[in-house]
C-alpha cells in the first residue's frame, strides 16, 4: 500500500500545481460559484480554537497559536474549520474577550489574505449554562417576537418527549430543533460568530437537532433567517452552511439546505496490516459517491454537492489496538487519535494517499487537513494533535506542515 502511495503522489503532482495557479476566490451576497467553493475546500484545514488562544475554562488548552498563525500563513489555507465555538460552556460567551479575541486574529489574518474563511460551530449539544446568556433585542426582532429581558432557557430547547435529553451527561443535551427557543438559540450563535467576521458555519449533528423535524421545516426557517442575516451582516454577505450529514445531505424539494455537505473519513482497519488503515466506498455510513445533490442555496444544480471529509475526534474504544471494522473506530482509536500514533512517514504518506484516493475515487468529496484537533489517546503533546513542523516554537508538531503544503502545490 505505502508503495502505491508514493506513485499516485507523484502521478498527481502536477494538477496540484497548476490548480494552484489559477484559483479564484471571489463571491458576492448572491452566492458563490462551485468552482470558488472547491477552491476553498481544496484548500481547508481543521485548526481547533485558532481564534480562541483561551480555551474555555475546564477544557484542554491550546499555548502554541503564534506557530499556528504562521502555518496558516506558510501553507496559504483559505478555510479554516472550526476556528472558534464552545462544546457546552455557554457562559464563555458572556466575556468580552471571547469575542474581541476572535475578531483581533481574524482582521490580523485578513490583513495577509482577505481571502481567507473562518469557519465557527455550533454543534448539537447545549447545557445549563445556557441559563446564563442574556438573548439580545435583535434576535427577539428579527423572529417577530415581543423584546424581553430574559436569558435563554435550557429546558425550553429540550425535546418534550424527552428524545436526547441529558444525552452527553446530566444537564447537557442535545437541542430540538423544532422548539422556538432552540431556534433563537442557533440564529443568536450564528449572528454572534458573522459580526466577529466569520463566514462559515458548522451546524452539527442536523439529524440529532432535527431529531424532531423529520421533514426539516424547522431547519428550513432557521437556516433562511441566518443567510438573511448573512445578507445584511456578514463580511461578504454570504455565509457557508455545511453539517455532519450521515443520510448524504439536506434536501428539501430538490434543494440543498446546505452550500456542501461534510462527514467523518470513515477509516477501515486492515487487520492484516497492524495499525493500518485505508478509505473504501460503502464503508459503514461513509460519504463517498454519496453526497446528495439538486438545486444549491446559490442557485446551481448538482447532481452531487461538494462536501468535506475531516479527521473526526470522538474517543476511544473499549478495547484500542484491536481491529474492529464493524465500529468507526479505527484500532480502537478515533481517526485523528490513530493518525497521531503512527511513525510521521506513515503519517505523511497517508496523508498524500487519501488527498489523491479521493480524486480518484469520488471528485466531488475534498479532504480537510489536520492542523489542529484534540486526541484522546497517550500523547506528550497536551491532549493535541498539530500538523505543525516540530521546531522551538512548536516542540509538539507532528511535522505534517510540509507534505500539506506541497499536496497543495504551493
Amino acid at each position: 500500500m505505502r508503495s502505491t502511495i508514493v506513485a499516485i503522489f507523484c502521478l498527481l503532482l502536477f494538477h496540484a500545481c497548476s490548480h494552484a495557479q489559477k484559483a479564484d476566490w471571489q463571491f458576492t451576497g448572491n452566492g458563490i460559484s462551485r468552482e470558488v467553493l472547491e477552491n476553498y475546500l481544496e484548500k481547508s484545514i481543521t485548526m481547533v480554537y485558532l481564534l480562541v488562544p483561551h480555551a474555555p475554562e475546564g477544557s484542554r488548552t491550546y499555548p502554541y497559536h503564534g506557530d499556528d498563525l504562521r502555518m496558516v500563513q506558510h501553507l496559504g489555507a483559505k478555510f479554516i474549520g472550526r476556528a472558534i465555538y464552545r462544546w457546552g460552556g455557554e457562559s464563555l460567551l458572556n466575556q468580552p474577550a471571547f469575542w474581541d479575541t476572535a475578531q483581533s486574529i481574524i482582521h490580523r489574518l485578513h490583513r495577509y489574505d482577505g481571502n481567507i474563511i473562518f469557519q465557527a460551530c455550533l454543534f448539537e449539544i447545549v447545557t445549563e449554562q445556557v441559563n446564563q446568556v442574556p438573548i439580545p433585542n435583535w434576535v427577539f426582532k428579527d423572529f417577530g417576537l415581543p423584546v424581553t429581558t430574559r436569558n435563554f432557557s435550557y429546558t425550553a430547547m429540550l425535546n418534550r418527549q424527552g428524545k436526547l435529553v441529558d444525552h452527553w451527561r446530566k444537564g447537557s443535551s442535545v437541542p430540538d430543533i423544532s422548539e422556538t427557543e432552540t431556534q433563537l438559540w442557533f440564529y443568536y450563535l450564528a449572528g454572534a460568530y458573522m459580526n466577529v467576521g466569520c463566514e462559515a458555519l458548522h451546524l452539527g449533528q442536523v439529524e440529532l437537532i432535527g431529531m424532531n423535524d423529520p421533514d426539516k421545516n424547522a431547519w428550513e426557517k432557521v437556516i433562511t433567517k441566518i443567510r438573511g442575516y448573512a445578507k445584511k451582516h456578514a463580511r461578504r454577505h454570504w455565509v457557508l452552511l455545511d453539517a455532519h450529514v450521515p443520510s448524504g445531505g439536506m434536501v428539501k424539494n430538490n434543494k440543498s439546505l446546505l452550500d456542501f455537505n461534510s462527514f467523518p473519513l470513515r477509516i477501515k482497519e486492515i487487520p492484516q496490516n497492524p495499525y493500518e488503515g485505508k478509505l473504501q466506498v460503502n464503508f459503514l455510513d461513509g460519504i463517498y459517491t454519496k453526497s446528495k445533490g439538486g438545486t444549491t442555496p446559490s442557485g446551481w444544480p448538482c447532481e452531487h454537492l461538494p462536501y468535506l471529509v475531516e479527521f473526526d475526534n470522538f474517543g476511544r474504544d473499549k478495547q484500542p489496538n484491536v481491529a474492529d471494522t464493524t465500529t468507526h473506530f479505527v484500532w480502537g482509536w478515533d481517526e485523528i487519535s490513530w493518525l497521531s500514533l503512527q511513525p510521521e512517514t506513515y503519517r505523511n504518506q497517508w496523508l498524500q494517499y487519501a488527498f489523491h484516493w479521493l480524486k480518484q475515487t469520488d471528485t466531488n468529496g475534498h479532504l480537510e487537513m489536520p492542523g489542529c484537533r484534540m486526541i484522546t489517546c497517550p500523547n506528550e503533546s497536551q491532549g493535541s494533535y498539530r500538523a505543525n513542523t516540530k521546531s522551538d516554537a512548536c516542540p509538539i508538531g507532528y511535522s505534517q506542515e510540509e507534505t500539506i503544503k506541497t499536496l497543495w502545490g504551493q
